[in-house]
């Protein structure tokens, strides 16, 4: 129990730091990235008198709210600079919230607040866009597990924390509502917290496969270091995805009959999976899920069922080598491109997909994630600007 709660410890202490190094909270290090206009708007008031400002967060579109991580930060800097800031949410984590609803209010010192508008609009809109996508995801293939993957598809490691955040949040929301898997775990260490793990998950890129010369000497290799874990072996290097599981599965019969086994496919769009072409593509769909071919609606839709790449056939052709040659019990993980759309597409299909990698729940259009703040009170009294009169308080929602 001791070595428990020293480990407990540790781990606090590392996300501890993790989250310090990420979201700094010094006053002159926050001054260098926030908007110039705000600091000296806090000169402006500290000459004239400071008030007690009431913010109200909002965004432009629906969301699922996402702002836990952005409150935490704030009230960090406000506990170290012995301010007293009021925070008082409409939505519960993981809510939804429409267009131009207000997220939660913020009450507080204006010359402390303002200079921390700029960082914190940083982190409220990206969180609930992407916990939003990450929902659409899950709930799109309710029966697959999804590995958050964006980690090098962000743009620094905040962005990483927050992708991954936000993802933990719209996969809670889908377990909750549509007893989804969710998403399962993530690519990195430092934010295998959020989804309930103490690592990142993964087993190997091509880059692996290269250096090991083929695909079974890898998976042998990573077996050998990496005895106790799940082996998922990548098998698109070589072009020979249905040659190559085989094989490994062959040399891995025992794990392949306890289930501790699995083959990811990642072929890029320029190809089909070995053993397929258009025609055969639609073969096999024709005895799997013929409905998908006659309900789908657009071409992307149609490339995902049975294009090049990790197709809906693909997954399907796979399993069926699989299961013809006596390895029913290994599992199929795919991907590449994971949007909700090709989801959609692999639901129509009834995809046989284990479990699903992506980073592609990250927004197309960053301008969605943009989140906006406006004072709405000064001193208690009601002040906002023309055209945002509705993000006055209003006791038609209660505080969440």
């Amino acid at each position: 129990m001791g070595g428990d709660k020293t480990q407990q410890g540790s781990e606090a202490s590392r996300k501890a730091k993790f989250a310090e190094a990420l979201s700094p909270t010094d006053e002159s290090t926050l001054e260098g990235w926030s908007d110039s206009y705000f600091l000296r708007t806090r000169q402006v008031v500290q000459k004239y008198g400071d008030t007690r400002a009431t913010y109200a967060l909002f965004m432009r579109r629906p969301v699922l709210c996402a702002v836990s991580l952005a409150l935490a930060w704030l009230e960090r800097v406000a506990e170290q600079r012995g301010e007293n800031i009021v925070i008082r949410r409409r939505f519960h984590e993981g809510d939804w919230a429409g267009a131009g609803e207000t997220l939660c209010y913020i009450e507080g010192s204006y010359a402390f607040l303002v200079p921390l508008e700029t960082l914190l609009l940083q982190k409220i809109g990206f969180c609930s866009v992407v916990a939003n996508n990450a929902f659409e995801l899950c709930t799109t293939l309710p029966r697959v597990a999804f590995l958050a993957m964006e980690a090098r598809h962000c743009a620094g490691i905040e962005m990483t924390e927050m992708a991954a955040y936000g993802a933990s949040v719209g996969s809670r929301r889908a377990v909750e509502e549509k007893k989804a898997r969710g998403f399962v775990g993530c690519a990195a260490h430092a934010t295998a917290h959020f989804f309930s793990q103490r690592e990142g998950a993964g087993t190997m890129p091509h880059g692996l496969i290269g250096y090991a010369g083929s695909t079974l000497r890898a998976a042998e290799m990573f077996a050998e270091t990496f005895p106790r874990q799940k082996l998922v072996v990548l098998v698109d290097y070589f072009g020979r995805e249905i040659t190559d599981a085989l094989e490994v599965c062959a040399r891995f019969r025992e794990r392949a009959a306890k289930g501790e086994l699995a083959v990811r496919l990642d072929t890029h769009g320029g190809r089909f999976v070995e053993g397929l072409d258009t025609a055969k593509s639609y073969a096999v769909l024709e005895r799997h899920a013929p409905r998908s071919l006659r309900g789908y609606r657009s071409e992307a839709e149609l490339k995902h069922l049975i294009g090049t790449g990790v197709s809906a056939a693909a997954v399907w052709h796979a399993r069926e080598q699989l299961d013809g040659a006596g390895f029913g019990e290994v599992g199929v993980v795919a991907s590449s491109g994971f949007t909700t759309e090709k989801c959609a597409a692999f639901a129509l299909a009834e995809a046989p997909v284990e479990t699903i990698g992506t980073g592609s729940y990250l927004p197309e259009k960053w301008s969605e994630t943009q989140a906006t703040a406006d004072i709405v009170r000064y001193d208690g009294e009601e002040r906002v600007k023309l055209g945002r009169e509705f993000l006055l308080p209003s006791s038609k929602k209660t505080d969440g």
